[in-house]
């Protein structure tokens, strides 16, 4: 269309240009407001040997105005070359090139019906082919890690009360671990020296280090137990309230857990520690 626009406008100019004379049309006034082109009659440049019949008109029409041609219009938007490639109709006789047996072939299973994935034909499937690797442990244990040094920044900011206990629902609020936490919260002693005053907390696992730094300016770690639906009742309790039910009750660890806990977790969210007892201390000075 552009082009088409572009060769009428250059073979207008070359008209004017070389004298075009056109002896036998007569040009009648336009009132469309679509057309730009105006022309009028001037004297000829030399006299016409051929007469012209029309004795209303005879000279030359020079164009007094071009229209101008943005290089863009919306009837020449048009998609690359490509850009949409129709669907193969299977099936629709043999000018098409999928017809007859549409690319399946000639008789056999494949040809008739589909199969099972990964069937070889009755062979044995590389599935069972391949030797087995490995195992995946269902009882094994997954815990998000964090350090004393991000817990004494969130303290210093005022996020995070220090006087108060520390449990993993106040981690998660403070956004000191992520929102993807699957079986608890292991403190680890990533920073232990920014520590300076004593507090409390209550994680799911920690390390010799953090639970060292941690007794040494006067404060507590506590090891405690929840399972999926207590843990669940610890960080998101509004859910339990949304749902119209309530909290469940704090399960206790399984045996080959016991040696790893200190004690079962509360629900709610508890806001004061509890101490040791002098069992427990005991317990916890004797190696295992």
């Amino acid at each position: 269309m552009l082009r088409r626009r572009l060769s009428s406008v250059l073979a207008t100019s070359i008209r004017t240009v070389s004298g075009y004379t056109k002896p036998s049309s007569i040009l009648l006034p336009v009132s469309s407001p679509h057309l730009a082109l105006r022309f009028v009659q001037c004297p000829s440049p030399s006299p016409n040997p051929n007469p012209n019949p029309n004795p209303n008109f005879n000279g030359v029409f020079v164009p007094q105005g071009v229209r101008a041609y943005s290089l863009l219009s919306l009837n020449d938007l048009r998609d690359n070359k490509g850009a949409r490639k129709q669907k193969t109709r299977k099936g629709r006789g043999i000018g098409s090139g999928k017809g007859k047996t549409a690319g399946r072939g000639h008789k056999g299973q494949k040809a008739r019906g589909t199969m099972k994935f990964g069937f070889e034909g009755g062979q044995t499937p590389l599935r069972r082919r391949l030797p087995k690797r490995g195992f995946k442990n269902p009882f094994s244990l997954t815990f998000q890690p964090v350090g004393l040094g991000k817990i004494a920044k969130l303290i210093n900011a005022g996020k995070i009360d220090s006087s108060e206990l520390i449990t993993m629902k106040t981690l998660k609020d403070t956004r000191a671990i992520g929102k993807q936490i699957r079986d608890g919260v292991r403190l680890m002693g990533r920073g232990a020296e920014q520590i300076k005053w004593p507090i409390h907390l209550e994680v799911s696992r920690v390390t010799v280090r953090a639970k060292a730094a941690v007794e040494a300016m006067g404060g507590s770690v506590r090891r405690v137990y929840y399972n999926k639906l207590g843990f669940r009742a610890l960080l998101k309790p509004e859910w339990f309230e949304k749902k119209g039910r309530l909290l469940p009750r704090a399960a206790r660890p399984p045996p080959k857990q016991k040696d790893k806990v200190d004690s079962i977790g509360r629900l709610p969210a508890p806001t004061k520690p509890i101490p040791f007892s002098q069992e427990e201390k005991d317990a916890m000075a004797t190696p295992a």
